[in-house]
């Protein structure tokens, strides 16, 4: 396009909300002041003026350390954590005579954890640096002194800079558009990098810039911008040029912000005005908001339950050994004197008792600190990274016509996947493909369109028939169903009547005209023309106004060029019968936003008329419409409200005639509303723009299909079926929204038999208030009839009594905003949660955020928020756990997202796969650690209390340091349980570990010593010492911890073998080869494995003996458990073991325990279904037996007479 001939444009009639030449004024007012300091001075970026303000560089930094500050940082990061924290202060004290250990064995593991931990963020912040590195030194044009243009890097630019930027290379940064390639100094720029969404943007610079068109044009130029200073607004901007001594006022018409791209344009030019940090990207920029998962909460709270513990202990103690000390000496009689307490030091001096006690308090905290597991949080964390890459190369998850994977965002919420109770899900281009079809269409009260959607085909199917077999709407689908679907994208219409140029014999053609005439003009779609097939595509801002163009080309409409003030149409002449050319004058574009709800252009046709063309929701356009001008007004309402109940979006297309007078004036008032600078800009527009969106004239309705994406109804089959109750967020009208839900292709969110409590604003007293304005006594009317329903649902779910029949609950925006009021937020909960399924229609972002938030913190449940759209993020970080579909609407909701799939279908095996494993994996894990560590720490304590709390450990200071790293396996059990009632992380399920860790330490010890106690432990008759007596108990603590870590496992891979017995082979080896060394380096395990354990039967037998005597308590227990009180995983493991597949009684009974009360899906409608004709054919035999009761007692007394 920007190739062709130019042609000068009168920039006075520029498309959309141009830029007049107002002045200033009062608007401008805010230039200067606080808020709106910055002023750059155009070409000068060296000025003596600009060095003083000194403005930020263009050098951008994302990582979160540099060179410097990398040690200092990331150590700070690891010792916020308690338990690294507490680790840190045991290994100082392990440097002064209170340590039970050297100092080298206890800093040496605490080093190679938090090294570890370091050197993974480490090598994440480096990659983020390599980012950095080759962002800042991309290149780009940069006016140079001799007045030419040369690559400079990015990282250079200063505030001032005049740039040029050629067709798709990104913004180096915020830049004031001066002109481009078109002689109207537009430009088409893709924002897809800031907010996610793939259509182009329109920008145009000032008319007085507009002439720059070559390089040496900016030799001489000379302006002076002043705006507001930096800030994170990405769709405002206020600010003035001072060219030629004029000023002219700026809007964000003309800013190019970092990192979006130039499209469809040649090139640009323009002056930096915002560098770096200061630019609105890097602004933008903040982290997330922090997530963590429940279990690594509860976690936390664990850690502090064992640190009360390891101080409980240590204080008893201490206090035990204080007693025994005090008492070691009365006088001059010695109790125990072999520890001579008469010339003992502090740590033992019965004269000094307390101080002795306290020293020994510290002694014993830093011994028991092995109930900590010092490597609990860097094995989760390798283990979480194992997982998300098992996501992130999931084939199944591969989505192979996007070439989109699934891709784990974050590794910090795996877990969460597995525990989600309620999913709150967006619809369109979420469960739909977002993929808009014209089907259907009413045009002078006439509805045309013979297709057939999804939920018409449902609803049939509901009523019991088969619109296959007879009519449905009028045609004969007999016919239709054996026809080829269309295979032009975003058009499935078929009406012979209207299709192929015989609408002109319609006797209404000349509304059908002006309808698809409408069509063909009212957008801000771009066409682009194949030059060797001639065939015109379009670019859109929605999937709905592509539809509405195709739909529009395909029935004779021809939309074919666009420019700045005009837009071409070729289309059928209802006077010659020939196709001609016609071509638009744009005046003005009023576009669509989420508060008008409407679209429209004032165009100059032809003829010279001027004409208004808008299109918008029934809720905003019937109102605007005249009153001799609606003459099949109801006819349309009739259609429109066909159109909801099949599950069709509706748009209302109407125009009027404006006089020339009336034009100029609106004109005039738009252009001071749109070059106002104050805060109150776009209330202003829009109140110029109600002035002349009224009086307009009815043409008809459009109807257009978002059909489910593929495998939506599967999957929320399977995950209604897990107990996961879903929550759709719709900006849908009510009636759409309920009979999607219908749909059989859309899960049966409702179906037949479900009672509906429908919440609204619908009712006469609230339209009269609506009509008559008053706003405070509507407000307080709608608050009370929001409370009055939700109390009446409240009601019904309490009569029900809890029986069978599932309840729905819909919701309206309106009504939304008062039910999610803080003093009705709790009743609404309580509604909502007793229902099986919640639809909310007509809801804003803003709501789809606050909906989230009251349901994760009213049910305290994990809550998972699933969109594709910008207007979903809210409710994505708001959630636990957001998912972010990459879809039509950009990746503006991926990037928001914890983890990002391709379609909806997905999300079932990312829940009840990978969610479920990585729950039960990480949960079994963290009580496995906690038991294991039990085991060894409470063994100590029983030697401990076995030696008058000495504080001498029982085990070398080596056997100490490398049993979490080396001795006790890696756990991945793989276990079958659900996580949504977060059974396998409970506090019942984590203090069972731990008693079952108390049991094993406690017979390990007792056992090891009765079997070694007051015997000769081999044939030289050798008694046992501390040191051998340590060693067996080590052996035996190494066996029982693997075995157990076995016993939890349900089948073996290679990978579980070799964790597991490395680990204890690991253990005979280091004692063999640290035995062997030095008897400095080894110390009291010198020769203790050659030349005591190993050629003694006696060490072998009591291992084998404390080993499977310690097990037989666990045993005992899962056999009694899993016999008579089995999980629901346990009774699909018997049913295969058992060969009871094939039993549907069995299998149904065991399949009904896993079901909510409230559960949906079309499984749920088989079972509700299947429940009604039970309950039918059992009323059914009890009156048969009543029946020949009755016939038996009169048979009998026929007899006696």
């Amino acid at each position: 396009m920007a190739g062709g001939r130019r042609k000068k444009l009168r920039l006075s009639k520029i498309y959309a909300y141009a830029c007049g030449k107002a002045s200033l004024q009062e608007d401008h007012s805010q230039i200067g002041g606080p808020g709106f300091s910055r002023v750059v001075d155009c070409n000068e970026p060296d000025c003596l003026e600009a060095e003083e303000r000194k403005y930020c560089t263009n050098y951008v930094k994302t990582t979160k350390y540099t060179i410097a500050t990398f040690l200092p940082k990331s150590l700070f990061e690891q010792f916020r954590r308690v338990a690294n924290f507490y680790f840190l202060v045991t290994g100082i004290l392990a440097f002064t005579e209170l340590a039970p250990y050297t100092a080298v064995s206890a800093v040496i593991p605490l080093t190679i954890v938090i090294g570890a931990t370091m050197v993974k963020e480490g090598v994440e912040d480096w990659q983020r640096t390599k980012q950095d590195i080759a962002v800042n030194n991309r290149k780009v044009k940069v006016l140079q002194r001799d007045g030419t243009f040369a690559y400079t890097k990015w990282r250079t630019l200063r505030v001032g800079d005049i740039v040029k930027v050629e067709k798709d290379e990104f913004f180096p940064a915020d830049l004031m558009l001066l002109s481009s390639s078109y002689e109207d100094a537009v430009c088409y720029v893709e924002t897809m990098n800031l907010d996610g969404e793939t259509n182009l943007k329109l920008k145009q610079a000032l008319e007085v810039t507009s002439f720059l068109h070559e390089d040496s044009d900016f030799r001489d130029f000379k302006a002076i911008i002043k705006c507001e200073d930096p800030n994170a607004n990405l769709y405002s901007f206020v600010g003035a040029m001072e060219f030629e001594e004029q000023h002219h006022p700026l809007t964000p018409q003309q800013l190019l912000l970092r990192d979006s791209k130039l499209r469809n344009t040649d090139y640009i030019y323009g002056v930096v005005i915002f560098t770096g940090h200061d630019t609105k990207v890097m602004q933008n920029a903040t982290d997330p908001p922090s997530k963590r998962s429940k279990i690594e909460k509860k976690m936390d709270r664990v850690i502090y339950f064992m640190f009360f513990v390891v101080f409980l202990m240590a204080f008893v103690g201490s206090v035990f050994f204080g007693i025994a000390t005090d008492e070691d000496l009365e006088g001059e009689k010695m109790k125990r004197w072999y520890l001579r307490p008469d010339r003992s030091t502090i740590f033992f001096d019965p004269r000094r008792v307390t101080f002795a006690s306290i020293y020994h308090f510290l002694t014993a905290l830093m011994l028991y600190s092995y109930f900590i597991p010092i490597s609990l949080y860097v094995s989760i964390e390798v283990v979480k990274v194992l997982q998300c890459i098992f996501i992130n190369q999931d084939i199944q998850m591969y989505h192979e016509e996007s070439d989109k994977p699934a891709h784990a965002r974050t590794s910090n919420l795996n877990e969460e996947l597995g525990q989600v109770d309620t999913i709150l899900s967006d619809k369109t281009g979420t469960l739909t493909c977002n993929s808009m079809e014209f089907i259907k269409c009413s045009v002078a009260g006439t509805a045309y369109g013979r297709g057939v959607t999804e939920v018409e085909k449902a609803m049939d199917r509901k009523k019991g028939s088969r619109f296959v077999n007879g009519k449905l709407n009028g045609v004969n689908h007999v016919e239709d169903s054996t026809e080829s679907k269309s295979s032009i994208k975003g058009f499935n219409f078929k009406d012979e009547r209207i299709m192929n140029g015989n609408w002109v014999n319609q006797s209404h053609s000349d509304v059908i005209q002006k309808f698809f005439r409408l069509l063909a003009v009212c957008h801000t779609a771009i066409p682009e023309v194949n030059e060797s097939t001639g065939k015109v595509s379009y670019e859109a801002e929605s999937p709905d106004e592509a539809a509405f163009v195709i739909a529009a080309r395909e029935l004779g409409f021809e939309f074919y060029k666009r420019t700045q003030t005009s837009v071409s149409v070729r289309e059928l002449d209802l006077v010659s019968g020939k196709k001609v050319d016609r071509l638009y004058k744009l005046l003005n574009v009023l576009e669509f936003n989420s508060t008008r709800k409407r679209m429209s252009v004032i165009v100059r046709d032809e003829e010279g008329k001027l004409l208004i063309l808008s299109k918008g929701a029934d809720s905003v356009m019937f109102e605007r419409l005249a009153k001799d001008g609606s003459s099949f007004e109801d006819e349309t309402r009739d259609h429109v409200n066909e159109y909801a109940d099949a599950g069709l979006r509706t748009l209302i297309l109407a125009y009027r005639e404006l006089d020339e007078e009336e034009y100029k004036v609106f004109d005039q008032k738009f252009r001071e509303a749109k070059n106002s600078v104050s805060a109150n800009r776009e209330t202003l527009l829009d109140e110029v723009t109600e002035t002349v969106e009224k009086d307009l004239v009815l043409l008809g309705a459009t109807a257009v299909e978002d059909k489910l994406q593929n495998g939506v109804p599967e999957c929320i089959d399977k995950l209604a079926q897990a107990g996961i109750k879903i929550w759709v967020l719709t900006g849908d009208k009510m009636e759409t929204a309920i009979n999607i839900g219908y749909d059989f292709y859309s899960c049966s969110l409702l179906r037949q038999g479900m009672k509906q409590i429908i919440i609204n604003l619908e009712t006469p007293e609230i339209k009269a208030l609506e009509k008559a304005g008053e706003k405070s006594a509507l407000s307080k009317a709608s608050k009370q009839s929001v409370l009055s329903q939700i109390t009446m649902g409240k009601a019904q779910l309490t009569a029900s009594g809890g029986s069978s029949g599932a309840f729905a609950l819909i919701i309206d925006g309106k009504s939304l905003t008062y039910a999610l009021e803080d003093d009705m937020k709790n009743m609404f909960l309580d509604l909502a949660i007793g229902c099986a399924s919640v639809i909310c229609c007509r809801s804003s972002p803003r709501q789809k955020a606050l909906v989230t938030r009251l349901v994760k913190t009213g049910s305290g449940k994990v809550t998972l928020a699933v969109g594709d759209g910008a207007n979903d993020v809210g409710m994505l970080q708001e959630a636990d756990v957001g998912v972010g579909i990459s879809g039509v609407e950009g990746m503006q909701a991926v990037m928001s997202s914890d983890v990002a799939i391709a379609q909806f279908r997905y999300l079932e095996r990312l829940l009840l796969v990978h969610g479920h494993w990585c729950y039960r994996r990480i949960s079994t894990m963290i009580c496995y650690f906690f038991y294991k560590n039990i085991v060894f720490g409470f063994s100590l304590f029983l030697y401990e209390a076995h030696t008058s709390f000495s504080g001498q450990p029982a085990f070398n200071d080596w056997y100490l340091s490398l049993y979490n790293m080396l001795f006790s396996s890696s756990p991945f059990p793989v276990l079958y349980q659900e996580g949504v009632q977060n059974v396998l992380f409970s506090w019942k399920r984590i203090i069972g570990w731990m008693l079952n860790g108390v049991l094993s330490g406690t017979m390990i010890f007792f056992f090891c010593a009765k079997a070694l106690q007051h015997q000769a432990f081999n044939s030289d008759g050798n008694t046992v010492g501390s040191d051998i007596f340590g060693a067996t108990m080590y052996t035996c603590i190494v066996w029982v911890v693997n075995l157990q870590w076995a016993m939890a496992m349900k089948y073996f891979t290679f990978f579980h073998h070799l964790a597991m017995w490395t680990s204890i082979v690991l253990w005979y080896f280091f004692m063999f080869m640290y035995g062997n060394s030095s008897p400095i380096r080894s110390t009291n395990a010198y020769k203790v494995f050659v030349e005591a354990l190993a050629p003694t039967p006696s060490y072998w037998l009591v291992t084998l003996f404390v080993v499977i005597v310690s097990l037989i308590p666990y045993f005992s227990y899962v056999a009694v458990q899993t016999r008579f009180f089995p999980m629901y995983h346990e009774m699909i493991q018997w049913m295969r073991n058992e060969g009871k597949t094939n039993d549907p009684e069995y299998c149904e009974m065991v399949r009904q325990r896993s079901l909510r009360p409230t559960t949906v899906g079309f499984t749920a409608r088989l079972a509700a279904r299947t429940s009604r004709i039970r309950d039918r054919n059992r009323r059914n035999t009890s009156h048969e037996l009543v029946a020949v009761g009755t016939e038996s007692r009169t048979t009998q007394t026929r007899h006696e007479v």
